[in-house]
């Protein structure tokens, strides 16, 4: 699952030997990452503070919609 998640720029420097042990994630501007679960489950337990923007959980199941069809 992949989690978008917000820095703060002190936190981004504590977060970095962390994502770069951790994670394939994506840099994106303004100190934004997409990165996969375990890699901010690893920086919860290491402490460090974020602002989660945005998890692919959010998107709404489309299971049984059919082609076409309005969800």
């Amino acid at each position: 699952m992949k989690i978008t998640i917000r820095f703060s720029k002190s936190e981004e420097l504590k977060a970095l030997p962390i994502l770069l042990r951790h994670s394939s994630g994506m840099v994106l501007p303004d100190r934004v990452y997409v990165l996969e679960d375990s890699a901010v489950a690893a920086l919860r337990d290491a402490g460090i503070h974020f602002e989660e923007i945005a998890a692919d959980r959010a998107i709404p199941n489309v299971v049984g919609a059919q082609s076409g069809e309005r969800i």
